[in-house]
């Protein structure tokens, strides 16, 4: 069996599902699995026009040259026009739920378009049981999406963890509304001894935070540093008191399950995903709850070493919860059924 695999998001510096098409190809080779990866290094994938192009054009073109047996949409966008069965990656509904502040073409297109070519997908594999009902309830009511976790890269499970004395917190991921960083913002002034790190892409909602913090008058405490090498990731997770993972939508959920798998003592939103990704052992806040996370940020501050030790008790399950190997397995399983 020969699976084309799309992996254009990968191209460049991959966030979110480029990350997940990357470890994906990895791990299937790994274990065997007759893989082709699809993609164009030459063509922008975060460009709208050139988006539509390589999901609509150069990719099914790409999958009927492949010689495979299936094509895999890993990415969460697929053709209308095919060759092949396809399975499709459905990583959230964002664009049905909380995208509204998006430019319409965009919204119609990873909406209500995608939407629409799910229903005809040889299988759909959905990130969390969150994503898998959301799919239900706004896709296809009588659906029965695969549910698997995506893995997390296996270096997250290596980093010593050494933080530093003087605290700050970690947050990793797209600098956008529903990634909610306001609210820690807003949090800032009554937490004095602290600081944040955010890492990631920027979009224009960075801008309100960044004024928001001069208004606040804890811009010195802030630090927007957006895309980090590797080394440095890593760095950040070693050193970092603890990780703050505030968004009010997640379909997975990568910040909280690689802080998991790093021992990182986290706080996270009780929102979407992340419910079912913290499994109960680290504090939830409601996303927009400032106070909330004000009292959440204390108590760990108030008693650091008992926020280590509970992290570093929970790390081998979730690294054995979120292993790679397993999750290819569970693809593999999807592949040979489309392909019976």
């Amino acid at each position: 069996m020969i699976v084309a695999l799309d992996t254009q998001l990968a191209v460049g510096t991959a966030t979110g599902a480029g990350v997940y098409a990357r470890d994906l190809a990895a791990a299937l080779d790994e274990l065997g699995a007759g893989v082709r990866e699809l993609s164009a290094p030459w063509l922008d994938p975060w460009r709208f026009d050139r988006r539509v192009l390589w999901d609509q054009l150069l990719l099914p073109l790409q999958a009927a040259r492949s010689g495979a047996a299936l094509l895999h949409a890993a990415s969460g966008t697929m053709p209308l026009l095919r060759t092949l069965p396809t399975v499709v990656t459905v990583h959230d509904l964002a664009w049905l739920r909380v995208q509204s502040h998006t430019r319409a073409y965009a919204r119609a297109y990873f909406g209500t378009i995608q939407a629409r070519a799910y229903r005809t997908a040889a299988a759909v594999v959905c990130d969390s049981h969150f994503t898998a009902s959301e799919y239900r309830a706004l896709v296809d009511s009588r659906a029965t999406p695969d549910v698997v976790y995506p893995g997390v890269d296996a270096r997250f499970a290596a980093i010593t963890r050494r933080p530093d004395d003087a605290p700050f917190a970690l947050v990793t991921g797209t600098v956008e509304s529903r990634k909610n960083l306001l609210v820690l913002i807003e949090a800032l002034p009554a937490i004095p001894q602290l600081h944040i790190v955010s890492v990631g892409p920027q979009t224009p909602y960075a801008d309100s935070v960044r004024a928001r913090a001069v208004e606040l008058g804890v811009a010195d405490r802030l630090e927007l540093r957006g895309y980090v090498t590797r080394e440095a990731l890593d760095d950040l997770y070693a050193r970092a008191t603890f990780a703050l993972i505030p968004s009010r939508y997640e379909g997975f959920g990568y910040a909280l399950a690689e802080a998991l798998c790093a021992g990182l003592p986290a706080i996270a939103a009780r929102s979407s995903s992340l419910i079912e990704v913290a499994a109960g052992v680290l504090p939830l806040v409601d996303p927009n709850d400032i106070t909330g996370w004000v009292d959440a940020i204390r108590a760990l501050l108030a008693d650091r070493e008992r926020a280590e030790v509970d992290a570093a008790s929970h790390r081998a399950s979730n690294v054995a919860r979120f292993a790679w190997p397993t999750a290819a397995a569970a693809v593999i399983a999807v592949y040979g059924r489309v392909c019976a």
